[in-house]
């Protein structure tokens, strides 16, 4: 029996991904799988996946025909988990030996659903530690009760899905896949569905995930349209939180959290293409026109200066029209 299915997306990450391939080596367990998805890469990385499939135990490789994203990716790994529990990886990032068995039996020992974790940021040769945004580690509890409260960072805001393990009746409840396509923050309505619909979690503090950060071939370094599916994506949280059955409690956060990214992207529109800062604006309009008013009010009036001043701008923009001229 497979005890833990540790996915693994790929995409033209030949210069990082040694240092994970390594990692799972250092990991391997005979009740272990380590799912490898080559979102169609074209730098060699390919190569690299199908040595290690014939090299490190319990490596298994799937292909995609055509480049889908990291979202898809995620998903064709999950379709093939025959684990009891699952994990997500990163192709450029790694993770300490033995790592996951020391997660497992923790997991194990607390019987909850899923855990989320720490980890260390690498930023080039520095190191950075990020925490899980909740209070008590290792103290079993209800997913739904840490989405809030609105004016504070909260778990859902912690959204890395590789940051956790999983028990496989949440996959097989439907909780686990991503929406296909997504190519930027495909993470964001995954962990507010996650919250809202499991029953149990804990926060555990082992520093023996490496996230790099920084990394050339990132969409968030990357200004075309694709990094514009932020929108979709939380497009989606807002749809999926309004028909929840705490829609009234929960939407303040929602829209909060929606609010914050735009005027994000927005202050960083030099980082875009000149069609894609355009688009940014149309969609951007297009979403606080779209969000309940009054709680947009309420947002606006208590966000700082800075990011309320660039959301009223853009909400004063009419929506759904698009610039002719440059941003």
């Amino acid at each position: 029996m497979v005890k833990l299915s540790v996915i693994v997306p790929f995409f033209n990450v030949r210069a990082y991904a040694p240092d994970t391939l390594r990692s799972l080596r250092a990991n391997a367990r005979e009740d272990f799988e380590f799912i490898l998805v080559d979102d169609c890469s074209t730098d060699g990385t390919a190569d690299l996946l199908r040595r290690a499939e014939e090299t490190v135990e319990g490596v298994v490789v799937r292909r995609h025909a055509r480049n889908a994203g990291l979202a898809t990716a995620r998903n064709t790994g999950l379709d093939a988990a025959r684990g009891e529990y699952i994990a997500f990886l990163d192709g450029d990032d790694w993770v300490a030996p033995g790592h996951y068995t020391r997660l497992l039996a923790r997991t194990e020992a607390l019987g909850c659903q899923f855990v989320r974790t720490d980890h260390v940021q690498v930023t080039g040769t520095a190191r950075t530690v990020r925490r899980v945004p909740h209070g008590p580690r290792g103290v079993v509890g209800d997913p739904r009760a840490a989405v809030l409260p609105a004016t504070r960072t909260t778990s859902v805001d912690y959204a890395f899905a590789w940051a956790g393990l999983y028990r496989r009746e949440l996959l097989d409840r439907g909780l686990l896949h991503f929406t296909d396509g997504l190519r930027t923050a495909e993470d964001r309505p995954w962990i507010w569905r996650l919250h809202r619909e499991a029953e149990s979690f804990a926060v555990l503090g082992p520093l023996s995930h490496f996230y790099r950060r920084g990394v050339a071939s990132s969409l968030t370094r990357i200004g075309d349209e694709r990094r514009l599916d932020f929108i979709r994506a939380y497009d989606q949280l807002l749809a999926e939180t309004a028909a929840d059955r705490d829609a009234e409690t929960l939407l303040p956060k929602a829209v909060r959290t929606y609010c914050a990214v735009i005027a994000h992207h927005v202050k960083d529109i030099g980082a875009f293409e000149p069609s894609a800062a355009r688009t940014l604006k149309t969609l951007g309009a297009t979403a606080l026109a779209n969000m309940p008013q009054p709680l947009l009010n309420d947002v606006l009036n208590t966000m700082d200066t800075e990011r309320a001043t660039v959301l009223r701008k853009l909400r004063r923009r009419p929506a759904g029209i698009k610039e002719t001229t440059a941003a």
